[in-house]
């Protein structure tokens, strides 16, 4: 099931729209004592989260620094900011407003307060890109990479807002890394992984 927070926060679960997951449910890792998020975020993303969700980034306000916004969720951004894109190449695509990273240009970290199974997002991006995933040591689990620019009137065949995804077991974070370039992040979607 996917959901769109704009529909949970009105409380309309009736008008989520259903999306096919694959058969498998590995168990969720506890927290690691390292971790900077407590065993009640955990709890609280586990209580909150329905199993699919697609962020909506309308619902924030322009050049506001994303971080928090969406713990509810059981997700927290990391270097990110809201724009209202005023450069045409670099098209949103189901609203007004995408993501992209600041106040460093080319990275974006995203992590989970439980596991995710899969993470997909529209990339808009000036150079080479690469999403990654990883586990909670950090090891990388799977990567996927738009090879150049796909910036709009770049000549590129890549269309801008390319989706991009990675599916693995037990991610709990997300890197994106632009080299030597920008890029902006459009209709972010994670699956949680669920317990057998």
């Amino acid at each position: 099931m996917v959901i769109d927070n704009q529909d949970l926060e009105q409380q309309q679960y009736s008008h989520a729209t259903q999306e096919q997951t694959d058969g498998y449910s590995p168990n969720p890792k506890n927290i690691s004592s390292d971790c900077n998020y407590t065993k009640d975020d955990y709890s609280q993303a586990r209580q909150f989260s329905p199993e699919c969700i697609r962020l909506n980034f309308d619902t924030l306000k322009p050049f506001e620094s994303l971080s928090h916004q969406f713990k509810q969720w059981g997700v927290i951004f990391d270097n990110c900011i809201v724009i209202q894109p005023s450069n045409p190449a670099f098209p949103s695509r189901s609203g007004s407003k995408v993501v992209m990273s600041s106040p460093q240009n080319g990275f974006l970290e995203v992590t989970f307060l439980r596991p995710a199974k899969r993470v997909s997002a529209l990339i808009t991006s000036s150079q080479r890109l690469i999403f990654s995933a990883y586990d909670q040591q950090d090891k990388l689990l799977d990567e996927s990479v738009l090879p150049q620019s796909n910036v709009t009137n770049s000549g590129s065949d890549i269309p801008p807002n390319t989706m991009l995804s990675v599916v693995a077991d037990d991610i709990w974070k997300v890197k994106i890394i632009c080299f030597d370039g920008h890029f902006t992040l459009d209709e972010f979607r994670f699956c949680f992984s669920t317990e057998t």
